[in-house]
């Protein structure tokens, strides 16, 4: 059984006012967003037509996709009027402000 690994991707600081970042682990380009004080993994290319979710848009609480505007939750990554899941992964942020993503434990 292969043992899961938190790997460092950024800082809160790198988040910064735009409060969304992309960055690759082992090649997997992953968007993260910041909102409510909470930090957010989202497989970066969006599961309906393989657009980036780092260009889209953080607004209450859901990622827009600048494709086709679908509207990905947060917390689930779930698109509900498309009955449709975006990948996302778990995330930590540690005191001194540093983010990691367990990319092995993808939800969709």
């Amino acid at each position: 059984m292969k043992t899961t690994e938190w790997t460092a991707v950024a800082t809160a600081k790198e988040l910064g006012r735009r409060r969304k970042l992309r960055v690759e682990v082992d090649g997997l380009a992953i968007a993260l967003f910041q909102s409510e004080g909470r930090v957010y993994a989202f497989a970066d290319v969006c599961v309906h037509q393989d657009r980036s979710l780092f260009k889209g848009t953080l607004l209450h609480g859901k990622v827009i996709c600048p494709g086709h505007q679908w509207q990905f939750d947060l917390e689930t990554g779930y698109e509900a009027d498309q009955d449709r899941c975006q990948p996302t992964y778990p995330v930590r942020v540690d005191d001194d402000g540093t983010v990691y993503v367990k990319t092995e434990e993808a939800s969709a």
